[in-house]
């Protein structure tokens, strides 16, 4: 069973390269997000992880 990690803050300015971290080591990534009429989702897809993170 994989192990699963929430990330507060997914969109700022660590959280796409701890998401990545994670995801190469085994884990089951969920990130939240503020709530944005327009989010930024520039860096999750800088570094590919747009399709591999669960956004709440």
């Amino acid at each position: 069973m994989a192990k699963t990690a929430l990330i507060t803050g997914i969109l700022g300015q660590d959280g796409p390269y701890l998401a990545k971290l994670l995801i190469e080591k085994g884990y089951k990534v969920y990130g939240l997000m503020r709530r944005y009429s327009q989010p930024h989702m520039g860096n999750l897809k800088f570094l590919g992880l747009d399709k591999t993170v669960e956004l709440r």
